[in-house]
């Protein structure tokens, strides 16, 4: 079983905002899979279906960014999932606009939600996509510059960067992390 959680903050305020980048990264997968039959579970929305043989789990806690642990550790706990078999995809602020960048492990990089994964998985032995939303510009505070929409100039290329996700996402089900790293 694989699991792929997209973190976000749930709530139509934050549906496209630049914290977001996980759980819409997660949509734009579920609807490529056909995996559309969502319910909440783990306080989390959740999918489970089947892509080519390989069972797998799209969720997107519903606890707010900082407490995403505690959905991530009630589904692997409920469906025995190891870590290996996670993957994590969340907005990146050290990452300019559009970029992704695919890790098998790794630090929280100062990023809350996935701080709290480490901390209520015990590890940071998952995989995680990053997805770059850069940096505010000027003296805007980054809890103002992720809880905002993108501007016209930055939402060109966070589409076409969550559009590029769905193939890594798919590739990782498929489980190509090789082909990933390349």
């Amino acid at each position: 079983m694989k699991l792929i959680v997209g973190l976000g903050n749930p709530g139509e305020a934050y549906a496209n905002t630049l914290h977001n980048m996980g759980f819409r990264a997660v949509d734009l997968l579920s609807n490529h899979l056909q995996a559309t039959l969502w319910r909440e579970k783990f306080k989390a929305d959740m999918v489970k279906s089947k892509f080519n043989g390989q069972d797998f789990i799209l969720l997107k806690p519903l606890t707010f960014m900082n407490l995403s642990g505690q959905s991530v550790v009630a589904c692997t706990s409920f469906f025995k999932i190891e870590l290996k078999d996670m993957l994590v995809v969340y907005d990146d602020l050290d990452l300019p606009v559009g970029k992704m960048r695919y890790r098998e492990n790794g630090g929280h990089g100062g990023h809350n939600g996935i701080r709290n994964i480490m901390e209520q998985c015990g590890s940071s032995q998952f995989a995680r996509l990053k997805l770059g939303i850069g940096r505010p510009k000027g003296k805007q505070a980054v809890s103002d510059y992720v809880l905002n929409k993108p501007n016209q100039e930055n939402q060109i290329a966070i589409d076409l960067m969550l559009e590029n996700s769905v193939s890594i996402l798919d590739m990782f089900l498929q489980n190509k992390t090789i082909r990933i790293q390349n």
